[in-house]
């Protein structure tokens, strides 16, 4: 993978957002805690073991490995010039960045958030049904047309690796792994 550039290493946090309950989208709040293992406190994601309703019904004591929903800020005017307005929250995600170019990055990618909290990407978030919806035709939106890059544009998922508080504003800083890049699969 050819080297990043200094600024796409370093971003913000825009928005972050939580839900105790199994909705597609996810109301924002002032800021969220992450929880060392867990993911965010009071989400219905969070656990050791796979939240997301279809993976636990077949696989319930499979690991968990999206605890954090990740999603780029960017991606929102790219949907309104197609007709949809989305905004921080109505994915599911959890976490809302500016100027990262998350779907990209190497799998095993730490992301600083605030002072503390670390969270290391997974994969790829899978778009499913669950996206039209929400908004009729939004997930061909979601799909990468391009021959090169990743094969969604829907965020990426992770773990926590250290806790912490998380709010809009705060710094996201990328820590590439050492090893060669490997790209993010879909999870």
């Amino acid at each position: 993978m050819p080297q990043k550039h200094e600024s796409s290493l370093r971003g913000r946090v825009v928005a972050v957002a939580a839900d105790r309950g199994h909705h597609f989208s996810k109301p924002t709040q002032d800021r969220i805690i992450l929880v060392e293992g867990h993911g965010v406190e009071g989400d219905a994601h969070a656990g050791p073991f796979v939240g997301h309703r279809y993976l636990a019904r077949r696989r319930p004591r499979l690991p968990n490995l999206r605890q954090v929903h990740l999603i780029p800020s960017e991606l929102f005017p790219s949907l309104l010039e197609a007709g949809f307005e989305v905004g921080a929250g109505d994915l599911g995600e959890n976490v809302t960045t500016a100027g990262l170019d998350l779907e990209r990055m190497a799998l095993g990618t730490l992301i600083e958030l605030g002072p503390s909290a670390v969270v290391e990407l997974t994969g790829l978030r899978t778009p499913c049904v669950l996206i039209d919806r929400f908004r009729a035709g939004l997930k061909r939106q979601v799909l990468s047309s391009a021959e090169t890059g990743p094969p969604f544009k829907s965020g990426v998922l992770g773990v926590v690796r250290a806790g912490g508080t998380v709010a809009a504003g705060d710094a996201a800083r990328i820590r590439l792994p050492s090893s060669s890049f490997r790209p993010l699969p879909a999870v």
